[in-house]
């Protein structure tokens, strides 16, 4: 398994809209095939930073997450939604594994 972890930088007036878009997210993102860990927004210090975290089984299985969530209703509307209302000042992804316990596969697996 491979995490995904997406780094927003969100316009701090719209936290709101953020949180709905976090939202739908909760819905397409397992629909489409992968493990949402969760999104998660502003509470305290910064105002403008925003994660969504889900785990995929590996970046083939990602290729094809993303070819579904491309065809979603949801997914698309979301996609629309961010682009419309310009809440979204930054978005980048990072791939991560998990090497501690109990979560990782030991040495031999």
């Amino acid at each position: 398994m491979i995490t995904c972890f997406i780094h927003y930088e969100i316009d701090p007036a719209a936290q709101e809209a953020f949180a709905l878009y976090a939202r739908n997210w909760g819905q397409a993102i397992p629909r489409c095939g992968a493990d949402l860990i969760g999104y998660f927004g502003p509470h305290e210090g910064s105002a403008t930073t925003g994660y969504g975290v889900y785990q995929i089984e590996s970046l083939a299985a990602y290729e094809a997450y993303r070819a579904r969530l491309r065809e979603d209703p949801l997914a698309q509307e979301n996609f629309d939604f961010a682009r419309r209302e310009r809440f979204i000042r930054s978005e980048s992804r990072l791939f991560l594994k998990c090497l501690s316990a109990p979560h990782a596969l030991g040495p031999d697996r």
